[in-house]
This record gives structure tokens, sequence and C-alpha cells, in this order.
């Protein structure tokens, strides 16, 4: 995700103060990795030196001068860019997993074994996943769905893989 340009489109609803970007950004999207206060801050400084935002006020606060950011023409026009072009899938041609099992038939290790655990640990995080979507709000439901999208295939892949196990230990070995 792009941090900086989703915080550009919460400031096109209106100027915001670095906490209360912060805050917006943690409701919508970060109900699983919340924002540090130095990753908005560090961001907000790129974005004003690009000329994406500026700094519509500065007000006086309990601490340090609290910034209130506006975004700019170009700011806009940069998140009507992103927004309008699509994200490269990811093929996932380097998957840590299929390395495990590779390694694991050459040096001679039961690489069925870490198809099973991670089949279990998949199941587990789709159950978690499952109970999350029933409770949660139609976004936490939508990416749930992406989540357990994801994993579904994940586990088609273990499955083929399990399957084709002696056939690539046959390979890797001759």
């Amino acid at each position: 995700m792009s941090i900086g340009h989703t915080l550009l489109g919460l400031l096109e609803s209106g100027p915001r103060h670095g906490y209360d970007l912060k805050r917006a950004f943690d409701e919508r999207f970060g109900h699983d990795r919340p924002l540090h206060y130095g990753q908005v801050y560090s961001t907000m400084s790129r974005l004003l030196k690009n000329g994406l935002v500026e700094v519509e006020a500065i007000e006086p606060g309990e601490g340090p001068e609290r910034k209130r950011y506006a975004i700019t023409e170009a700011g806009v026009t940069d998140v009507v860019h992103w927004l309008a072009t699509p994200e490269k899938p990811e093929p996932y041609l380097q998957s840590t997993l299929y390395t495990k099992v590779v390694l694991a038939l050459l040096t001679d290790r039961n690489a069925a074994d870490i198809l099973d655990v991670q089949r279990a640990e998949h199941l587990r995080l789709m159950r978690d996943l499952t109970a999350r979507k029933r409770t949660g709000d139609l976004a936490d439901q939508l990416i749930c769905d992406h989540a357990l999208f994801h994993l579904e295939a994940d586990l088609r892949w273990l499955e083929v893989t399990a399957a084709r196990l002696d056939r690539l230990a046959g390979e890797i070995r001759a």
C-alpha cells in the first residue's frame, strides 16, 4: 500500500493535522497494521518537499506546534493518477515456501511435513479471518475476503505440490 497516496487521499476531504491523519488511516486501513506517528510525519515531510501538500496553518499545541496539512492541486493530480493505475499482480514466483520444500528435498528431510505444518497454519488463519468477518463491518468483511481468497489459492498450491512431491524429489536429485 502506498501510505503517501493514502494520506493524500484522506486530505482530499479537507486539511488535517498529522494526528488526525494517523487516526483516519488506522480507522479505515490500519486494523492489522496501524501507522506509527513517525511514519506519518516522515511521509508528510516528503509530500511537502515534493509539493503534493502544503502547511495550511501552524497552531500551538500542548507540546510542539501542530501543522495542519492541505493537499495541493499537484497532490490531487497525483492521487488521480495513482487511483487510475492498476496494481501489478503478485505472481509469487519466488516463494519462501517453495524454497523450503526444495531445500528439504535436497537435504533428505521430509518436505511433506513442511507442507502439512504450513497447511495447518493457513487453516488456523482462515478460521481467525472467518470469525473476524462474521463480526466485522463491510470494510472488514471485504479485507478478510481478500485475504481468504489468497489463502485458498495457497492451499490449492500446497495440495498440488504434495501430490507432485515424489516427482519433484526425483527431478531435484537427478
